[in-house]
C-alpha cells in the first residue's frame, strides 16, 4: 500500500507538472498568434506595394497579378475570418488585371533592340549601286584611233547615271547628315521602347511613325534589309495596349486598416 501510495503521488506531481507546461505552452501560443498575423500583413503589403510599383513603372501586369496570387494564398493558409475583407479586395483587385489584354512587352523590347542594332547597316536611298555594264569586245584589227574614241566614250559614259526613280527624288546627304539621320532614327526607336514600358500606345504609335516615314524618304525601300525593317515596324506599331492598366488601392487601403485595427488595442 505504501509503494502503490508513493507511486500515486509521484504521478500527480508529474500530471501536475505536464499541466503547467501545457498552460505555459498555450499562453505562449496566444502571445505568438497576434504576432504572427502582424507579420503576415506586413509581408502582404510589402508585396502589394513591390506589385503597385510593377504597374506604374512598367506596366507588367503578370508580375503584379502573381504577387496578388501569393499574398491570396498566404491568407487562405493562416485561416483568420478578420482577414475576408482584404481577400476581397484581393479578387476584385485580381479579376481587374485579368480583363487586361495581354500585351508582350518584353518581346516587343528585344525587338526594338533588334531594330536599333541594325539601323547603321541599312542602306541609303542615294547610296544604291547599279551593277556595271559589261563593256562590248573591241572589234578585231581595229584602227588605234577607233579605238582611243571608244576608251574615252566609256569613261565618259562611267561619268553620268541615268536612273527611273518610282518615288519623288530622295534627298542628297552628307556624311555628317548620314550619322545624325541614323542616330534619329535610334533615339525614336528607344523613344519608342520607353512608351512601351508606360504602355503609352499613342506615343509609341507615334515614334513608330515617324521612324516608318522616315525610312521611304531617306532609305532604299527596295533592298531587302530595308523592307523587312519595315515589316517589323509595322507589325509593332499595331500593337493594341490601350487598355488602362487598373492600380492596387483597394488591396493596398484594406491592408493597411487591418494593421491599424491591430494596433489601436496595443495602444
Amino acid at each position: 500500500m505504501r509503494e502503490t501510495q508513493a507511486k500515486t503521488t509521484l504521478l500527480e506531481s508529474r500530471l501536475a507538472e505536464s499541466q503547467t507546461q501545457q498552460a505555459a505552452l498555450e499562453a505562449l501560443y496566444r502571445d505568438l498568434a497576434p504576432s504572427r498575423d502582424e507579420w503576415a500583413l506586413t509581408e502582404i503589403e510589402q508585396v502589394l506595394v513591390l506589385a503597385s510599383q510593377q504597374l506604374q513603372l512598367a506596366g507588367n501586369v503578370q508580375s503584379a497579378l502573381a504577387a496578388l496570387q501569393l499574398a491570396d494564398s498566404k491568407l487562405q493558409r493562416l485561416d483568420r475570418p478578420q482577414f475576408a475583407p482584404l481577400r476581397r479586395a484581393l479578387a476584385r483587385d485580381m479579376d481587374r488585371l485579368k480583363a487586361v489584354p495581354f500585351v508582350d512587352v518584353q518581346g516587343l523590347g528585344l525587338r526594338l533592340d533588334q531594330a536599333i542594332a541594325s539601323v547603321d547597316a541599312l542602306p541609303l536611298a542615294l547610296e544604291e549601286r547599279l551593277p556595271a555594264p559589261p563593256a562590248p569586245a573591241p572589234p578585231q584589227n581595229e584602227a588605234s584611233w577607233r579605238r582611243f574614241l571608244r576608251s574615252v566614250w566609256q569613261d565618259l559614259r562611267q561619268l553620268v547615271r541615268i536612273e527611273n526613280l518610282d518615288r519623288p527624288e530622295a534627298p542628297l546627304l552628307s556624311p555628317p547628315q548620314q550619322y545624325f539621320l541614323r542616330e534619329n532614327l535610334k533615339l525614336r526607336l528607344l523613344a519608342a521602347r520607353f512608351d512601351l514600358l508606360f504602355r503609352d500606345q499613342v506615343n509609341f504609335r507615334a515614334d513608330l511613325g515617324a521612324v516608318s516615314a522616315w525610312l521611304k524618304q531617306y532609305f532604299d525601300t527596295r533592298s531587302p534589309q530595308v523592307q523587312s525593317f519595315q515589316t517589323q515596324v509595322k507589325l509593332m506599331q499595331a500593337t493594341d495596349m490601350g487598355a488602362e492598366v487598373p492600380d492596387l488601392a483597394r488591396s493596398l487601403e484594406a491592408v493597411r486598416l487591418l494593421k491599424l485595427a491591430r494596433e489601436k488595442p496595443l495602444r
